[in-house]
């Protein structure tokens, strides 16, 4: 009534027992909503609960709803009873009616084929089969032999019996055998009475006739063989025609007897099929009937609900603890994920594992007043101590990482603006000066920034001059009164500051500084804004990546050691800038002695 625009139920429309019935379904969501009945893990119990301000009434409901669930299976489980009894009969009429048709199919069909034994006529006909099959491969074997053997002696002719006789099939023969012992024994007894008597006499003539009666004999022995191969061929030709036949005939007969077999299977099954479905449903039917009658309650009680003497809920202390608990795991995971979302160079392990680079050293990070630069004298300010012990163990890093190498010229470079370049290469230059002559060199064309910091005029000459030739050597350095250093600002701003960096000059500048110069310390652009350090890096021996702690990320740092890669340019290694000392985990950064403590000279006692 308080929100005339929300639209409300038009009850006056309504009939009384469509009122009762919306305030009936009220009921039974309240109803509902208070109602818990939960299963009570690895058992069969449930717990019914009701939550009410009655604590009485709280009881009633739970005991009665579970009264009412046994009271509602109970007669559910009677109805279901009932129901799958009657459907149990009528489908076991239908079973038996089925059953006698296949039965009686399956008579018909053995009195129709004249079925006695069918495994046992199979069994025979699988065996006759066996028989003929075996008999027709002998003979088919027989066959060929005989086959072989003919083309021989058709290919060396019939009369040809010098050639037949030498065979291995015909001389194989036992007859041919005994008839050439024969003509062997005849022939050495005609060779030993050669010996003895002449040619003429009348035993020699009488062995030379035996021997030739003997080869004579041997060579019809020999036309006799070759006309029973002949006939035994015809005569097996003729057995494997026949049982070629007979097999024809048996697989026809085993093909039919099979068939009926088949169906005479089929017929069966389906006879055990339906009187095994028969006596199942019989059996259940049976169970049915018998068990109609007993009515057991699915549930019982095993404790009724009593009323409470506390209110189960508001737990207040419950609630305190779960509300410190989410707040501690949620301010954790919050932690957790600022961590992982933070994809920033913090530490030692972070350079060597995420980008595998070395570490020269890392700057720590100094407060300064607001809306103040940081001193660009710091080194050689007593205030800056730990600054100045930092920039000195990075100078021995840098130096003893490149012994073997020839490190004169040197270019400071980082990914992006703002991250502390110019203050370390000042630094860098300030802390060489302490072992030589050293050259600090601003090649920012686009945006320079030593001159203002060591409060050179604006108009001084630099680099940019001395390149294009329009001073001298001597002209363009300033030197710093303060740290010893010499600087080289850039000079006067060029329109082309890649290409006049690109031009061999500026590579011959640099090789007359080296004569003049123990260092050259070279200021140069970001990789990310310009390609401006990637030509400065070509001419130089090395190449110093600055990277602010906890700002840059790791992807533009790998785009720009990439890059510097790509020119062929030596990366000396990384040094990690503004670093907090405090929120540093890294073992390193506090083994970083504090200056004061070692640079001052003991007090000497009083006399």
């Amino acid at each position: 009534s308080f929100l005339p625009f929300i639209s409300s139920p038009e009850l006056n429309s309504l009939s009384l027992l469509e009122i009762a019935d919306h305030k009936m379904l009220s009921l039974v969501s309240i109803f509902k909503e208070n109602l818990t009945v939960a299963p009570i893990q690895n058992t069969q119990l449930v717990k019914i609960s009701f939550e009410s301000s009655d604590p009485k009434l709280a009881a009633l409901i739970a005991n009665t709803v579970g009264e009412v669930y046994i009271e509602t299976q109970m007669r559910a489980k009677m109805g279901i009873t009932q129901q799958a009894s009657s459907w149990l009969n009528t489908r076991l009429s239908q079973l038996r009616i089925q059953l006698d048709d296949s039965e009686a199919r399956l008579q018909a069909y053995r009195e129709q084929q004249q079925l006695v034994d069918i495994e046992g006529i199979a069994g025979l006909a699988t065996q006759e089969l066996e028989q003929i099959s075996q008999q027709l491969i002998v003979a088919r074997n027989e066959k060929n032999n005989l086959e072989s053997i003919n083309r021989v002696i058709s290919e060396y002719g019939n009369n040809n019996l010098e050639l037949l006789g030498s065979m291995p099939e015909i001389t194989s023969h036992k007859v041919i055998q005994d008839v050439k012992r024969e003509v062997i024994l005849v022939e050495r007894k005609l060779s030993d009475l050669g010996e003895v008597y002449g040619p003429k006499h009348p035993r020699m003539i009488s062995a030379q006739a035996e021997l030739a009666t003997v080869k004579n004999n041997l060579n019809k022995q020999i036309k006799g063989l070759i006309t029973g191969i002949e006939k035994e061929l015809n005569r097996i030709t003729r057995t494997v025609s026949a049982l070629e036949r007979d097999l024809v005939k048996i697989r026809a007969e085993y093909q039919g007897i099979t068939r009926k077999e088949t169906q005479y299977n089929q017929l069966k099954r389906e006879v055990e099929t339906n009187r095994n479905i028969f006596n199942t449903f019989l059996s259940r039917s049976k169970e049915t009937e018998v068990t109609s009658d007993f009515s057991s309650a699915v549930a019982r009680f095993t404790d009724r609900a009593y009323s409470p003497k506390d209110p189960s809920k508001p737990n207040k202390k419950l609630l305190i603890v779960l509300a410190f608990l989410f707040s501690f795991i949620f301010s954790a995971f919050l932690s957790i994920v600022f961590e992982r979302l933070n994809d920033t160079i913090k530490a030692k392990s972070d350079i060597e594992n995420k980008l595998g680079q070395r570490m020269l050293g890392l700057l720590p990070h100094v407060q300064t007043p607001k809306n103040s630069v940081f001193p660009i004298h710091a080194y050689l300010d007593d205030n800056y101590r730990r600054f100045a012990e930092s920039v000195r163990t990075f100078r021995t890093s840098l130096l003893l990482t490149q012994l073997e190498r020839d490190h004169k010229v040197i270019a400071v470079t980082s990914s992006a603006p703002g991250e502390g370049k110019t203050t370390t290469s000042a630094n860098l230059a300030m802390s060489l000066a302490q072992m030589g002559k050293v050259l600090l060199i601003d090649a920012d064309l686009r945006k320079p920034s030593i001159a203002k910091r060591f409060d050179i005029p604006v108009f001084h000459p630099g680099l940019s001059n001395l390149i294009v030739g329009t001073e001298q050597l001597s002209e363009c350095v300033h030197v710093d009164v303060e740290s010893g250093v010499a600087i080289m600002p850039s000079g006067q701003i060029p329109s082309n500051p890649l290409e006049l960096l690109s031009n061999a000059r500026f590579s011959e500048v640099l090789d007359i500084l080296k004569t003049k110069y123990d260092h050259i310390i070279i200021d140069t652009p970001p990789t990310q804004a310009v390609s401006d350090a990637l030509v400065i890096a070509q001419s130089t021996d090395s190449v110093i990546y600055v990277v602010k702690s906890d700002i840059t990320r790791i992807k533009p740092i790998k785009a720009g050691i990439e890059r510097l890669f790509e020119s062929k340019a030596h990366v000396a290694g990384i040094v990690l800038n503004q670093v907090d000392m405090s929120k540093s985990k890294d073992e390193h950064s506090h083994g970083y002695y504090d200056y004061f403590d070692y640079s001052q000279k003991p007090e000497q006692p009083n006399a």
